[in-house]
């Protein structure tokens, strides 16, 4: 039973392309697939959770997203293991993605903490993070 489990997140974007860009190809790295889709909208499932994504409308983009506000501060997936870190986290070097913190990589969580810290285009913090 899927009791407590989130069933979805939905997060809207300032820039749809931009967004199911990075996040469709992270997604899918992690296992993810494209769901739904329709003119201001895309979602990736996996197994029973799905990410959606929706155009913001342009009246509500005059304040952008900063994750210091109140709201959503980041989103952290398990990595399969420390060498899944790694390998990420050179994908995201080659596609011009900046991590953060870079001079605490990968332990700027803690030194028992495996897992490198990006943004999103929205600058929406994301973390993939190894077992322990």
């Amino acid at each position: 039973m899927s009791k407590g489990l989130l069933h979805h997140v939905e997060l809207y974007v300032s820039d749809l392309k931009k967004s199911v860009d990075f996040w469709g190809w992270l997604l899918e790295e992690l296992g993810y697939t494209s769901f739904q889709k329709w003119e201001n909208g895309q979602s990736f499932k996996l197994g029973d959770t799905y990410l959606v994504f929706v155009q913001t409308e342009d009246r509500f983009l005059d304040v952008p997203y900063h994750r210091c506000r109140v709201g959503l501060n980041h989103l952290a997936f398990h990595a399969s293991s420390r060498q899944h870190v790694d390998e990420l986290t050179d994908k995201l070097k080659v596609r011009g993605i900046k991590i953060l913190y870079p001079e605490l990589h990968p332990f700027a969580g803690g030194e028992d903490y495996y897992a490198v810290f990006f943004e999103d285009p929205d600058r929406i913090k994301v973390e993939l993070v190894a077992p322990e």
